[in-house]
């Protein structure tokens, strides 16, 4: 009797290999292989060894794009990536953050500055953490029920939601794996990387310094425009108040770093219980509380968007711009 290895066999075994025989797959490798992931042509014990194994290694940029391809081209329905023109792509997918998503103050207030943004995520977050969704919807931000809304929602709000499960289900599914298999693995690194309406500019926020040059590349390899890539808070696209920032700007095939000033005296704070809090938020905006912190939070991460739409601003003129857009904003929108 004859056997033969299954299809998706080569790929687990270029990985797992011995210590002096494993190797790392190419772009073109890493989007068959996801391919056949998202098209359920797998066996689980395939898929588990799979990303079990580039979890161990650690991805390369060429893997991380090559699935995040596959990925765009699983987008449902129609498989296929739309141009909206869309002008920004903001990723939410730290399913695990122990702080408010102050971000999406900074965001409304960016797409009040004439830009469209979409910002994405997925359905189903950690006890304890503060989700993105919830916060959206008490702003009543549109979500949109599929990529083929974009063209007529965005013609009423500029900025818009979609989860991850509405545009591609086969990828909701493998983050759906983190608590069978301990760990978080491949799927949450280059989700970030979808930007799945084309825009040229992206907002990108890891948990790690070192996972910067790495989706700086990837977006490279993946045509991005332009990105900001840093260290978040909680993963977010949140800039951290109280330090320097270490902002990787990609533009086409050149990259740099900018140093952003800290905005805050203060050098530690300690997230309260409260601040999980959705409605604290709106009471924000309302101006109801002041919370100095997430309040520089909130202007810090509006400057390091704003940057890419003017790239001759010098960062402190960033600043005290986006401090002047949250100081002037209408503090009666909302309630």
């Amino acid at each position: 009797m004859t056997i033969t290895d299954h299809p998706f066999a080569e790929f687990v075994r270029a990985l797992g290999k011995g210590p002096n025989m494993w190797r790392d797959l190419s772009f073109e490798e890493a989007k068959e292989a996801m391919g056949m992931i998202l098209m359920d042509q797998v066996d689980p014990l395939q898929l588990g060894a799979f990303l079990l194994l580039l979890r161990r290694k650690g991805e390369t940029p060429e893997e991380l794009a090559g699935m995040a391809a596959a990925a765009k081209l699983n987008f449902a329905p129609g498989k296929q990536i739309r141009e909206n023109d869309v002008d920004y792509d903001w990723p939410s997918y730290a399913d695990r953050h122990r702080q408010q998503p102050w971000f999406i103050l900074s965001a409304i207030l960016l797409a009040d500055q004439g830009h469209t943004i979409l910002m994405h995520g997925i359905e189903g977050y950690a006890e304890g953490s503060a989700p993105t969704r919830p916060a959206l919807k008490l702003f009543g931000i549109p979500e949109l029920s599929s990529l083929d809304d974009a063209p007529a929602v965005f013609r009423e709000s500029s900025l818009n939601y979609i989860g991850l499960e509405k545009f591609c289900p086969a990828l909701q599914k493998l983050f759906e794996l983190r608590p069978f298999l301990g760990v978080r693995t491949a799927v949450n690194t280059f989700a970030r990387d979808l930007n799945p309406l084309n825009a040229s500019c992206q907002m990108q926020g890891v948990f790690h310094p070192p996972y910067i040059p790495l989706h700086l590349k990837t977006a490279q390899l993946l045509g991005q425009e332009q990105a900001m890539i840093f260290k978040g808070g909680g993963g977010e696209v949140q800039r951290n108040p109280m330090k320097k920032g270490r902002v990787a700007w990609l533009q086409g095939e050149q990259s740099e770093e900018l140093l952003w000033p800290a905005l805050s005296e203060i050098s530690t704070y300690k997230w309260r219980e409260e601040d999980l809090d959705p409605v604290q938020l709106l009471k924000m905006w309302k101006g109801e509380i002041t919370l100095p912190v997430p309040e520089q939070a909130i202007i810090g991460t509006l400057a390091v968007a704003l940057k890419m739409k003017n790239k001759s601003a010098s960062l402190e003129a960033l600043d005290r711009q986006a401090r002047e857009i949250w100081m002037s904003r209408d503090k009666k929108r909302f309630s």
